[in-house]
């Protein structure tokens, strides 16, 4: 998930030099490198924001090309989520690693290097790493990557026999735990609406455990109102549609329809508010999960979790 190298196009932080910005080392663990800006200063918003980012490019490397962050960056926190952004072809733009976790993840950083050699590895105490990022606790090397492009929907659908689709979801957690579950549990592509939050920020990344780098995504639909465009562009890849909602003519989870159709799309919608009206009515099905104690819903993750094994695809 990441910029492919071409032969006139290095991939972003591929070339071995080493920037540096108004003298200050590119490891140094102070307020004035800017490569610590991912890490510190900058938003999610402002790591998605072009105009923000050929500013901090300039500043890295004022002799680079000012537009090779322009694509945006993300932040990946623990070994194991950097290791899975790496294989999935994700370039490193910088590390940022307590000191703590520098000799447990000496050959995750040598691989990191390896990609990227331009990417500084910045290796501070304890103390020095909460006063740059905030957090009270990290769970390991925090290592900001260049945004990889999103695939077109279409494409991912092609191949696909289940996919999840998240209409507004913004709970970070919640994003993170249903990729995870996506994974597991035999789901070929996720897609999400406009209002839908990012799968690759820190925290739904490290929830899903890296998943989010396994699991193919990308956005369906122009606007809010995705579900009459995104439906029709999952009905015309083939897939029956079912949206997860509490409703009178829902049907279980477990109706053979779902379990037997060949492609089939299952759409999950925020807490609270649940899906849209419209969404509801566009959908081919509506469906439930049987429950138990008058207990009449779950939180969206459990309930991904449980829609994808009822109506897991077996050839």
């Amino acid at each position: 998930m990441e910029e492919t190298a071409t032969a006139t196009t290095p991939a972003p932080g591929a070339d071995d030099r080493v920037p540096v910005a108004a003298g200050v080392p590119p490891t140094a663990a102070t307020p004035d490198n800017p490569f610590l800006a991912p890490f510190a200063s900058m938003t999610d918003g402002e790591l998605r924001d072009p105009k923000q980012l050929v500013g901090l490019a300039r500043v890295c490397d004022p002799s680079g090309d000012p537009n090779r962050l322009a694509g945006g960056l993300f932040i990946a926190e623990s070994a194991n989520v950097i290791d899975r952004a790496l294989a999935a072809g994700c370039i490193p733009f910088a590390v940022l690693t307590d000191e703590r976790w520098e000799r447990a993840c000496a050959p995750l950083l040598d691989r990191v290097a390896a990609v990227a050699p331009a990417a500084p590895v910045i290796v501070a105490p304890a103390d020095a790493v909460r006063a740059v990022t905030g957090y009270r606790e990290t769970r390991g090397p925090l290592c900001c990557f260049h945004r990889p492009p999103e695939p077109d929907p279409g494409a991912l659908l092609a191949g696909a026999h289940r996919v999840a689709v998240l209409e507004d979801i913004t709970n970070y957690t919640n994003i993170g735990a249903i990729f995870r579950s996506a994974a597991a549990l035999g789901i070929d592509a996720v897609l999400l609406t406009p209002a839908c939050h990012d799968p690759l920020f820190r925290r739904a990344s490290r929830v899903s455990m890296g998943t989010v780098f396994q699991v193919p995504w990308a956005r369906i639909g122009s606007d809010i109102a995705w579900a009459e465009e995104g439906c029709a562009l999952l009905e015309a890849a083939g897939f029956a549609t079912a949206a997860l909602a509490l409703a009178d003519n829902a049907i279980p989870i477990t109706d053979p329809r779902l379990k037997t159709a060949e492609k089939l799309a299952l759409i999950l919608g925020t807490e609270g508010d649940g899906l849209a009206a419209a969404t509801i009515a566009r959908a081919d099905y509506t469906a439930r999960i049987p429950m138990a104690h008058g207990v009449d819903s779950l939180n969206v993750a459990a309930a991904s979790a449980v829609a994808f094994w009822e109506t897991r695809w077996e050839e």
